[in-house]
């Protein structure tokens, strides 16, 4: 049984502990959630990135006197709905990475919680909890179609937008309601 590689984890060997080297590096990876839809990036239904969808990213890593400073985008396709008129939104976002990875036994590493801080582990760092972040966190919690939607017809259900603006409802008072059924 072989096991597949972490596509988010990011080999660091190369360039050792020297301060001042840098590499760049270009990976597509897909989008957590395939086998966990809990795992997903974003809220499914809402605004997310579909499961197995491309992630690219283009980055930079650099050897720094407390670690691998990474650097770069993450571009991705969102999907879901309106949250006014639930029509279907597709969009592609790209978010900046920024984040320091400390290495083992540096002031950094001995002087922050590693929930502050990521860690550089076994010569690697890995990006997935990064990336999460940068595009989870961006996204809007109620994402609309465009800024001037109209949402839905309350009474009806039906998109505004396609309605007009002679569309109008009756509104009895219930109170009033068995009088008029007498009247009529």
């Amino acid at each position: 049984m072989s096991t597949q590689p972490n596509p988010w984890l990011f080999s660091t060997r190369e360039m050792g502990r020297r301060p001042g080297i840098m590499r760049t590096v270009t990976r597509t990876i897909p989008a957590p959630g395939a086998d966990d839809p809990d795992a997903a990036i974003g809220l499914v239904g809402v605004l997310a990135v579909p499961p197995a969808s491309d992630i690219v990213l283009d980055l930079r890593l650099e050897s720094v006197s407390e670690g691998v400073y990474v650097s770069g985008t993450a571009a991705a396709h969102l999907v879901g709905e309106c949250s006014r008129c639930l029509d279907e939104l597709a969009e592609d976002v790209e978010e900046r990475i920024e984040e320091l990875f400390a290495y083992p036994d540096s002031l950094t590493e001995e002087t922050t919680d590693a929930d502050e801080i990521p860690r550089v582990v076994d010569e690697h760092v890995d990006l997935e909890q990064t990336v999460r972040d940068a595009i989870a966190l961006d996204l809007p919690l109620a994402p609309l179609c465009s800024e001037d939607c109209l949402g839905l017809c309350p009474e009806c259900g039906e998109r505004r937008a396609d309605l007009g603006p002679e569309h109008r409802h009756e509104s009895i008072d219930p109170r009033w309601a068995a009088l008029r059924e007498r009247l009529s």
